[in-house]
């Protein structure tokens, strides 16, 4: 199934239609590379402060409610994305200035993310800690939705799945990354937030300077109006079936996601009783990372040559939902680190082929942006879900088993869904 295109005027040069025609050239290394750069900052700038940063700060303001503080701020955190990314996916859709389209929401994304990294280090009260996560938010998911959407407005859909491979090499290198300055700071989160902040505005430089980025001709951007602004948002699962489908399964795989890691410095220290918490995150991240970069660049590229992308992402759904399972039946560290790797093998394919699947169930070419914001909700939305459901399950309804397998029972739905998908094989 290929994207299909906004028509233009037949009489406008090439040149001016670039920004919206269905890409057909091969990107070149020197571009994928800056993309997959764009990738480790921004999950260096979320998954350091998500996973260790935000929770030894927790622990410094209020030990007792380090739960609670934890998923105030997370959730508004995400709660945050879930508009930021499609808002700035559909802003991008229309800028038209003469650097491209997507690279200017990059860069400024980035400098108002890594602004916002720094006046987190040094927030002592719970509602600074709020308010400079949810810009933090704001400005990475800015940069994070212009990225997104440079995918399918250059990369024909036959390279799709080893970009998208090379594009979850990029982000889980940037969880690995901010597990690296979690375990080197000691738990100094200040400066912890500060190497977050440097990585994420350096590796954004050379995506801009090599950005093959093509201008939108003022002529081509459709008239504003609100009303049509903000119900371009809703796209109609009775019109767009595919869209939905995808959609679904991406919200509950990422929720099984959440699900399994939200907590894991909490359930190092409070049920392993690791001796270094921070040390174990890294481990289990390393285990994890090293695993998805393998599954990654070898399943995305595999399902390009044999051109199916269901079988790949049913496969990998499952596998994504035993590591909820194995979590919640062996709650020992031999148990985390079984679970550690099940999970880097399923989410590391998953990651790089369902993102191709995605970009062949978009609806139309201009409004790649704002139609890719709106598949990024599925990823953003479970931090709110999860957060809330991770609170409940841990204090309310049985502890950590409870959690763990409730992951794997969500992350099994996502997987039998996909085969509601019938456009994409």
């Amino acid at each position: 199934m290929s994207l299909s295109n906004t028509p233009v005027p037949p009489d406008l040069p090439r040149a001016t239609t670039a920004a919206l025609a269905e890409p057909t050239q091969k990107v070149t290394a020197r571009w994928v590379t800056g993309l997959v750069l764009v990738n480790v900052g921004i999950n260096a700038a979320f998954f350091g402060p998500i996973n260790i940063f935000i929770a030894q700060q927790a622990i410094g303001i209020d030990e007792a409610n380090k739960e609670a503080i934890a998923s105030l701020v997370l959730g508004c955190g995400a709660a945050v994305s879930l508009v930021a990314n499609p808002l700035f996916g559909a802003l991008s859709d229309r800028t038209v200035s003469g650097f491209g389209r997507r690279s200017p929401w990059v860069l400024a994304g980035a400098i108002l993310a890594t602004a916002a990294l720094l006046a987190l280090s040094g927030a002592t009260a719970v509602a600074l800690m709020v308010l400079f996560w949810c810009l933090v938010q704001l400005g990475a998911n800015a940069a994070y939705a212009a990225i997104t959407a440079a995918i399918p407005d250059r990369v024909p859909v036959l390279q799709r799945g080893g970009v998208g491979g090379l594009a979850a090499l990029g982000q889980t290198s940037g969880i690995l990354l901010g597990a690296v300055f979690g375990a080197v700071v000691s738990g100094n989160f200040m400066v912890g937030y500060a190497m977050c902040a440097a990585a994420l505005l350096l590796s954004v430089l050379p995506y801009l300077f090599h950005r093959n980025d093509p201008p939108l001709p003022r002529e081509l951007r459709p008239p504003f109006s609100w009303g049509h602004f903000l119900r371009g948002f809703w796209i109609s699962p009775v019109r767009h079936p595919d869209f939905a489908w995808a959609w679904l399964t991406r919200f509950l795989v990422n929720v099984c996601n959440q699900l399994t890691i939200v907590y894991l410095i909490f359930f190092l220290t409070d049920v392993i009783k690791h001796e270094n918490p921070a040390l174990g995150v890294l481990t289990l991240t390393g285990i994890y990372a090293v695993l998805v970069m393998i599954t990654a660049v070898i399943a995305g590229p595999w399902s390009d040559r044999v051109g199916r992308r269901k079988p790949f992402v049913i496969a990998s759904s499952a596998m994504i939902a035993m590591a909820g399972l194995t979590m919640a039946l062996f709650p020992v560290w031999t148990g985390a680190l079984i679970g550690a790797g099940i999970l880097g093998i399923g989410f590391g394919a998953y990651q790089a082929v369902d993102f191709a699947l995605l970009t062949q169930v978009l609806p139309q070419a201009a409004d790649r942006g704002k139609d890719m914001g709106v598949i990024n909700v599925a990823a953003s939305l479970p931090q709110v879900f999860a957060t809330g459901l991770a609170y409940l399950a841990v204090t309310k309804f049985g502890g950590y088993g409870t959690l763990f397998t409730t992951a794997a029972v969500i992350g099994l739905l996502g997987a039998v869904f996909v085969v509601n998908i019938k456009g994409v094989d």
